[in-house]
């Protein structure tokens, strides 16, 4: 014994004899995969398989599923019927002397004084239609990498209230990310199955430039007098719209007056989709982040991530069927005469002016739609730093929200937890896992003044934490489980990271699908979170197989495939450059997502 009342290292066992030691630990790195993804081809992603799905499908009580397919007939025949009834509705004196009350038109005060479409109205028409595209696309492709949505905060198989994918297949160990669909590549973007990083690039990146496009809009309608367009300011609005429903139904249009005022019908559509729709798509979004979820519980508590999810495609749904009418009414009730309002600001309908304004518009349009995924597909790369350009100062603001626990109690937990990623299959994890992880040892080293080799007994003997927290799949699964372990926190405290320490790389026993082990880095000062942990208990029994044992990172601010499974060792670096691929972590290496995720 020391004088200072230490043990000496002759009277302490050596370590347990072990394939993972101190002279192992440069293995780690070398069995990264250091090859530079840059362009998306046949071989990307360990050559992923296209898998199609079905048609959309509806549940109908508890297990009935309803082909929205028939919607197609059925509406065509529902239409044929109301345009009969509308015609004959209108021979009908009552329903005559209602439509000569409310023609269709509410005039509002003002509305002579702001007749016209100012120049600014036209070009925000034409941006915004022109972000659109990259957005629906995109967002197309992300519904797709998990084609279920749900009411409730667990993505329970048979409980999904819509899919586009066949029923959940028994295999216990079926994955997320085998349940993922491919897309044409002219509807998705893109298109290919599991191309999830590159599409919340196009998504969140073009939809930062859309939301200031969005508060230009609102500005410059609330400073001039469109907004008397666009807001009902009358009771009257809604008998006006019932009369210019019977007049489009029954093929007799109503009377044109859109250059001093829209009709009630029009009015309505514009300020359910400008001032209600377009807000939800931005707050359910937000309602989709583990990081502002994590935080603000007391909204996420009641508005989970799934009704976000179910509301955000509810709108993207409203968004569709209003461009088809909107495009559809305006080519058949007065092409010229609509295109020259709202490209030329003439109130004419002889002039083709505004008409060829809105064929380069459309050709410039069709350009965008043809070029993005091939374009994609050669330099995603770009797609990405553009993409984290547009998004990333947001998502850094939200990452550094720290969360209490306490959210959830252990009614919350969900039935069931979706498997994802590539399960590990090497003799060394097998031999470990056969031998019940006796020999299993947690390397922490890197840049820290005191390197630790912990076993399980060890670990398991540091100050015991529990979380019970809700986990965000970056494909938009989600689960409650209650999760124990120990904080990252006491791992720090143990290891004293030195002050150039900024990153912190996790390794796991799992192979990714091009090969090389899986890997991912968080930022350091994310380890003292409360909610950071490393798990080797769940739901009050040893971590399984499927979710990770015999250790796995919680991280809850950041989305499911940055907290590793099945760790191997941990690293504290200045830099991540060096490590991989250099972009930080496995997923960002090779599928192009980012190392900062906390939307």
């Amino acid at each position: 014994m020391s004088l200072d009342g230490r043990p000496t290292p002759d009277e302490l066992p050596p370590p347990a004899a072990s394939n993972i030691n101190p002279e192992t630990l440069a293995g780690f790195r070398n069995e990264l995969d250091r090859r530079k993804y840059d362009v998306v081809d046949g071989s990307w992603a360990g050559s992923v398989p296209a898998q199609y799905g079905v048609a959309p499908r509806l549940r109908v009580g508890r297990s009935k599923w309803f082909n929205l397919l028939w919607l197609l007939p059925i509406g065509f025949v529902l239409l044929i019927i109301g345009i009969a009834v509308a015609k004959g509705m209108r021979e009908l004196p009552a329903v005559t002397q209602f439509m000569e009350q409310y023609p269709g038109t509410v005039f509002p005060g003002g509305a002579e004084a702001n007749a016209g479409f100012p120049a600014w109205v036209g070009w925000q028409h034409f941006f915004n239609m022109l972000l659109m595209i990259p957005i629906i696309r995109s967002g197309l492709t992300i519904i797709a990498d998990h084609p279920r949505f749900y009411w409730t905060r667990h993505s329970t198989p048979g409980k999904d209230w819509f899919r586009v994918q066949k029923p959940v297949p028994a295999d216990p160990l079926w994955t997320a990310k085998q349940d993922s669909i491919t897309l044409p590549d002219g509807v998705g973007l893109p298109g290919r199955r599991h191309s999830i990083g590159l599409a919340r690039w196009w998504h969140l990146g073009v939809n930062s430039l859309w939301l200031l496009n969005g508060i230009i809009f609102y500005v410059l309608v609330f400073a001039t007098g469109h907004w008397l367009r666009l807001v009902p300011t009358s009771w009257e609005v809604f008998p006006n719209a019932v009369s210019v429903v019977i007049q489009y139904l029954s093929l007799d249009w109503p009377t044109d007056d859109a250059w001093v005022a829209y009709n009630s019908l029009q009015v309505i559509a514009y300020f359910v989709t400008v001032f209600v729709a377009a807000p939800l798509a931005f707050i359910t979004g937000l309602g989709m982040s583990p990081a502002l979820s994590t935080k603000f519980r007391w909204i996420s508590s009641v508005f989970s991530i799934q009704v976000a999810r179910s509301l955000h495609f509810l709108v993207l749904l409203w968004f569709l069927m209003f461009i088809i009418m909107h495009v559809t009414l305006v080519v058949a009730t007065d092409a010229l005469h609509n295109f020259n309002m709202m490209y030329a600001n003439r109130n004419d309908a002889d002039s083709w002016v505004g008409f060829w304004i809105f064929a380069v518009s459309l050709v410039v349009m069709i350009v965008l739609w043809v070029a993005v995924t091939p374009f994609t597909y050669r330099h995603p790369r770009t797609v990405q730093r553009i993409g984290y350009a547009l998004i990333g100062p947001v998502q850094r603001l939200f990452e550094h929200l720290d969360s209490k626990p306490g959210q959830y109690t252990e009614k919350d937990i969900s039935p069931y937890m979706w498997h994802n990623g590539k399960y590990p299959e090497t003799p060394e994890y097998k031999e470990l896992y056969e031998n019940n992880f006796a020999d299993y040892r947690l390397r922490v080293s890197g840049l820290v003044e005191n390197p630790a080799d912990l076993d399980l007994f060890q670990l398991r003997n540091l100050p015991y934490h529990e979380q019970i927290t809700q986990h965000f799949c970056i494909q938009g699964w989600s689960g409650v489980a209650k999760w124990g372990g120990v904080s990252m926190q006491t791992i720090v405290d143990v290891v004293k990271p030195k002050p150039e320490a900024k990153w912190v790389i996790f390794y796991s026993f799992a192979e990714g699908p091009d090969s090389g082990i899986y890997y991912d880095a968080q930022p350091i000062e994310q380890m003292s979170y409360r909610l950071t942990m490393l798990a080797y208990d769940m739901n009050g029994e040893a971590l399984p197989y499927g979710h990770g044992a015999p250790l796995r990172l919680r991280n809850e601010v950041q989305l499911g495939f940055k907290l590793v499974k099945w760790i191997k060792g941990i690293e504290f670096v200045e830099d991540f450059s060096e490590i991989g691929g250099g972009e930080g972590g496995y997923n960002n290496d090779h599928e192009f997502f980012g190392y900062r995720q906390s939307i």
